[in-house]
C-alpha cells in the first residue's frame, strides 16, 4: 500500500503540480473508493486539505454528477474524478475548469494502471506528440479514416484540437489521467460512411470480434454484431448517436486492456466517440459519451492549402 501511496503522491506532485496550501477534492463512487482513498492519503502526505465525496455510481459515461458535487468541484484548486464512469465530458467538469480548477478525470482506473502502462510514460514525449497532432488538427478541414474495406469521412473545419497530456500545471487545465491524446469535435452532421472498430468500446471492453459502424449525416444508424447492438442500447435513440469526437492516441506506454481510460491513449490507434461534445467545442449535449477505439487505421487529413497528411 505504501508503494501505491508513493505513486499517487508522485502523480499529485508532478502531473498536477499540487502545492501545500491548495485544496484537493476527490470525487468517487463505491466501485472506485479503494483507489480514491490512496489518493486521499497521498494528499495528506503532501500536507494539503484533501476531501473525498462518494456519490452513487453513474449509469454511463457523460452523465452529470449530483448538483452538490458539481458545486463542490468549483470551490477547490484541484479535482480528481476517480469514478467508474467518466465525468470528463460533463458540464460539471467544464464549469469547474472555468472556475480555475485543475481537473484530472480517472474513469475506471485500476490498481494495475497505477503501476504499469500509460502512467509510466515519458510525459515530456507525450506532451510533444500531443502538441504535434493538435497542430495538425487545428489546420485540418476534412478527415478520412480507412480500415480494411471501410471508409468514414467527416469535417473538422474551424474546430480546434484539444490536447490531453495528463499534465495539468495551470489554472483551468483538465483531462484524463493517465493520458496521451489529441482530440477534436467533428461537425456534428458531417460524418458519412462505414468504419470497422476492432479495439475496444467504452462500457463494453476489448472486442472479441470487429464491428462495423454506419454513419449518415453525422448520426450512427447501424452497428453490426452483438457488441454493436449493445453500443446502440448504451447510446439510446436520441442525441447519443451523434458523432462527438475524433481522437489520436499519443502515449507509447499505453496498452489495450478493455479500459477506455488507457485504450484510447494507445499510440497507433484512433477513436471516434458518440454523444456529448459541447464541453470541448461541439454543439451536442446527450448525457452520454462513448468512445470506440480503432487499431492501426489509415488516416488522411485534408488541410486548407490542399496538403494531405497520412497517419
Amino acid at each position: 500500500m505504501q508503494a501505491l501511496i508513493g505513486v499517487a503522491t508522485s502523480i499529485l506532485t508532478h502531473n498536477l503540480n499540487v502545492k501545500e496550501n491548495e485544496h484537493i477534492l476527490i470525487v468517487t463512487d463505491p466501485e472506485s473508493y479503494e483507489i480514491a482513498d490512496i489518493f486521499y492519503q497521498a494528499g495528506i502526505v503532501l500536507g494539503t486539505e484533501t476531501q473525498v465525496i462518494k456519490m452513487k455510481t453513474r449509469t454511463k459515461s457523460g452523465e452529470e454528477p449530483p448538483r452538490a458535487v458539481a458545486e463542490a468541484m468549483k470551490a477547490v484548486e484541484v479535482v480528481l474524478c476517480i469514478t467508474h464512469h467518466s465525468l470528463t465530458h460533463t458540464r460539471a467538469r467544464k464549469e469547474a475548469s472555468a472556475q480555475g480548477a485543475r481537473v484530472a478525470t480517472m474513469p475506471g482506473v485500476t490498481m494495475d494502471m497505477l503501476q504499469e502502462g500509460a502512467i509510466t510514460a515519458d510525459y515530456s514525449e507525450v506532451e510533444e506528440l500531443t502538441a504535434y497532432y493538435c497542430e495538425l488538427l487545428d489546420k485540418g478541414e476534412f478527415v478520412t479514416i480507412e480500415k480494411d474495406h471501410t471508409k468514414l469521412t467527416f469535417s473538422i473545419k474551424e474546430r480546434r484540437g484539444i490536447p490531453s497530456t495528463g499534465v495539468f500545471r495551470e489554472k483551468g487545465e483538465s483531462g484524463n489521467l493517465p493520458s496521451g491524446e489529441s482530440y477534436i469535435a467533428p461537425l456534428e452532421d458531417s460524418a458519412n460512411g462505414t468504419i470497422i472498430v476492432d479495439g475496444s468500446i467504452a462500457g463494453i471492453g476489448v472486442l472479441k470480434e470487429p464491428i462495423t459502424l454506419t454513419l449518415e449525416h453525422g448520426r450512427l444508424v447501424d452497428a453490426s454484431g452483438e457488441d454493436g447492438k449493445r453500443l446502440l442500447e448504451i447510446l439510446g435513440d436520441g442525441n447519443g448517436r451523434i458523432i462527438a469526437e475524433f481522437g489520436i492516441g499519443t502515449n507509447k506506454k499505453a496498452r489495450l486492456t478493455g479500459n477506455v481510460l488507457e485504450d484510447e491513449k494507445v499510440f497507433g490507434t484512433v477513436h471516434i466517440a458518440f454523444g456529448s461534445n459541447k464541453p470541448f467545442g461541439g454543439t451536442n449535449e446527450a448525457g452520454v459519451h462513448i468512445d470506440c477505439v480503432i487499431k492501426k487505421p489509415a488516416v488522411t487529413m485534408t488541410h486548407w492549402d490542399g496538403s494531405r497528411v497520412l497517419f
